[in-house]
């Protein structure tokens, strides 16, 4: 609703409006009186000056006005005429409430998905996280055997108690968890 326009007024309508103004003004110029030419010469002077003083040439027109280039002015639209029919005016009132409710319903709806965003982050990270995993049971003696057969490639044999300490830890783990399944 509330595109702007612009205007261009080109040199050559100035232009035109310039001349058809003088033409107008010639034809109801009454000839003036002689009696202050003393007064008209002396204000000629400057102006001279003011001309000899420049070097650029400005760009005049006829009537001695500098031109200026196109001039852009956004047109703001009128207010609506008002109406005498009070039914238009009820439609106007309708409309500038329905507007004003339109964007309190906007600003609910994104204050809304806001909300709904967070809570849906904070239940898919409450849902979703790793449940407690309990630790692996013979660890220590697992490792001791695996590094036993890095030191000892060309020899195996020498790893033979950290095998049965893990062999037994194992057996011990399986015990027990029989005892509790059952």
């Amino acid at each position: 609703m509330g595109e702007g326009f612009t205007i261009q007024i080109s040199s050559n309508l100035v232009d035109r409006l310039e001349d058809d103004n003088e033409k107008s003004k010639k034809k109801i110029r009454k000839p003036k009186q002689r009696s202050r030419e003393p007064q008209a010469s002396h204000a000629k002077a400057p102006q001279k000056l003011i001309s000899e003083d420049t070097k650029t040439p400005k760009a005049t027109s006829p009537t001695g006005w500098p031109l200026h280039p196109p001039l852009f002015l956004p047109v703001t639209q009128p207010p609506p005429p008002q109406s005498a029919n009070p039914a238009v005016e009820e439609i106007r009132s309708a409309v500038q409430e329905s507007e004003r409710v339109l964007d309190r319903l906007q600003k609910h709806g994104d204050e809304m998905l806001k909300e709904v965003t967070q809570r849906a982050k904070q239940l898919h990270e409450k849902e979703f996280k790793l449940p407690y995993q309990k630790p692996m049971p013979c660890l220590a003696e697992k490792d001791a055997c695996l590094t036993c057969y890095k030191e000892h490639v060309k020899d195996p044999l020498k790893c033979a108690d950290a095998v049965k300490r893990f062999k037994e830890c194992a057996r011990l783990v399986r015990l027990q968890a029989g005892l509790a399944d059952q």
